[in-house]
C-alpha cells in the first residue's frame, strides 16, 4: 500500500475534481516542453511541487524520483557517481522535469547505440483518472509479469495518467568517448554509417549536417572502452578521410544538438516548420519538396529534420513520402504563423503498420481515464 502524501492527495482532489465536473487536466511540469503535440488551453496540473530523489542505488545502476524532480538534479546526482541516463534526453530549457522527460518520450544522440526511454523504465506509481494510486514494476529487470504498464508512458504526452514517480536503470559513463569528422554526401553517409553498424565498432552517435543537394559534414562519437577506441579512430578515419575534433568542441557539438541549438535548428521561418522524420535504416536520401537547404540526420540516418513550409499540403506531401518507406512523421515544431491547429503527428489510422493499434489505444485510454480527464488530445 503506498503511504499517502499530502501533495498527492492535492493531485487526486484535483482530478476528482475534474472528473465530477466533466473537466479536463493538462499535466505540466517546467514548461519546456509545452509546445511539443498538439496544443490544448485545459487546465494545467503542475507536477513541480511532487519533487526528490527517492532512492539511487549506484550499485544496482537505479534511480528512483518524484516526476516534478528538475532533470538537471537527477544528471548531477548521477554524475557524481560517474553515471548517466544513457538516452541522453533533451532537455529544451533549465526547467525540465524527470515527470516531462518520460512524457514527452524523447532521446538524444546516443539512443541509436543503446535504446529509448522506454527500454529503461522499471517501474512506475500513477493516478489515473479515477484517482486511483496505482504501482507498476519495481526496481529491478526481471520483475514484470503480464502487460507492462509501465513502458506505456514514456511518449504518451500525459494523456493516459498523472506520472508520480519512476525508477530508471542507468549506465556507466564511458570509459573513453572521441569524435571524429569528416566532408561527405549525403548518400555515402548513410551507406557508410549503415555498413559500420553491422560491424563491432564503438559508435555510439552520429550526425549528418548537409544541403538539400547532398553534400554536407558528418560528425561520428565513439565511446567505450579506451582500447576499442583506439583501435577505431585509424581504421574509421583513413575510410571516409575524417579528423578527430577536440573533447571540448566534441562535448559542446553533442549538447547543442541534444537541445537544437544547433544553426539548423535555429531561425525557424514564421510559416515554416520543423519537421521529424522516423525511417528504416536501409532507407536512403528523400527529396522532399519545399524543403530549405540544411538537413539534419541522426541515429544513422533513422531520424531525420527538416525544415519545410507549414501548410496542409506540404506536410501531406511528406508524410505521403515518409509512409511510402515505411516511417513516420511528426510536425516538431511550428513557425508562428502556421495554423497552431494543424494534426501534428502521423495517425495511426494512416500508417499500416500500426493502423490496428488504434483499436488498443481507445481501450488503454478508457481503462486508465474512463473521465477523460487527461484526454488533452495533445496526443492523438
Amino acid at each position: 500500500m503506498n503511504a499517502t502524501n499530502p501533495m498527492i492527495e492535492a493531485f487526486r482532489e484535483q482530478i476528482l475534481n475534474a472528473a465530477s465536473n466533466k473537466t479536463r487536466l493538462s499535466i505540466e511540469g517546467g514548461g519546456t516542453k509545452s509546445w511539443y503535440g498538439n496544443p490544448n488551453s485545459h487546465t494545467k496540473l503542475d507536477t513541480r511541487t511532487y519533487s526528490g530523489i527517492l532512492e539511487y542505488q549506484p550499485e544496482e545502476l537505479v534511480i528512483t524520483a518524484c516526476a516534478g524532480t528538475p532533470l538537471k538534479e537527477i544528471e548531477a546526482a548521477l554524475k557524481a557517481k560517474n553515471q548517466m541516463l544513457a538516452f541522453e534526453p533533451p532537455h529544451f530549457g533549465e526547467q525540465a522535469t524527470f515527470g516531462g522527460a518520460i512524457a514527452s518520450g524523447l532521446a538524444g544522440p546516443n539512443r541509436i547505440s543503446v535504446g529509448n526511454f522506454r527500454d529503461f523504465v522499471l517501474g512506475t506509481r500513477i493516478l489515473d483518472g479515477k484517482g486511483q494510486d496505482l504501482s507498476f514494476g519495481g526496481q529491478v529487470m526481471k520483475n514484470v509479469a503480464g502487460y507492462d504498464i509501465s513502458r506505456l508512458l514514456p511518449g504518451s504526452m500525459g494523456t493516459l495518467s498523472l506520472l508520480l514517480e519512476a525508477s530508471v536503470k542507468v549506465l556507466p559513463r564511458p570509459a573513453a568517448i572521441a569524435t571524429l569528422r569528416c566532408h561527405i554526401s549525403q548518400e555515402k553517409a548513410l551507406r557508410t554509417l549503415n555498413e559500420w553498424a553491422g560491424q563491432p565498432l564503438p559508435m555510439s552517435a552520429s550526425c549528418w549536417i548537409g544541403n538539400a543537394t547532398g553534400e554536407g559534414q558528418l560528425t561520428i562519437r565513439l565511446a567505450g572502452a579506451a582500447a576499442a577506441i583506439k583501435a577505431a579512430i585509424p581504421l574509421m578515419s583513413s575510410l571516409v578521410n575524417a579528423s578527430e575534433v577536440d573533447p571540448q568542441s566534441a562535448e559542446a557539438f553533442w549538447n547543442d544538438l541534444r537541445e537544437h541549438q544547433l544553426p539548423a535548428f535555429e531561425n525557424l521561418a514564421a510559416d515554416q516548420t520543423l519537421y521529424r522524420l522516423a525511417l528504416p535504416a536501409a532507407c536512403g536520401p528523400l527529396t522532399i519538396p519545399g524543403e530549405s537547404n540544411e538537413i539534419i540526420l541522426e541515429w544513422h540516418g533513422q531520424q531525420r529534420w527538416i525544415k519545410a513550409s507549414g501548410d496542409e499540403a506540404t506536410f501531406n506531401l511528406i508524410k505521403q513520402l515518409v509512409l511510402s518507406h515505411g516511417g513516420h512523421v511528426t510536425r516538431f515544431k511550428q513557425g508562428a504563423s502556421v495554423n497552431p491547429d494543424f494534426q501534428r503527428f502521423t495517425l495511426l489510422s494512416e500508417q499500416a503498420h500500426s493502423k490496428a493499434l488504434e483499436l488498443v489505444q481507445e481501450r488503454l485510454r478508457s481503462a486508465f481515464d474512463p473521465a477523460g480527464v487527461f484526454a488533452t488530445k495533445r496526443l492523438p
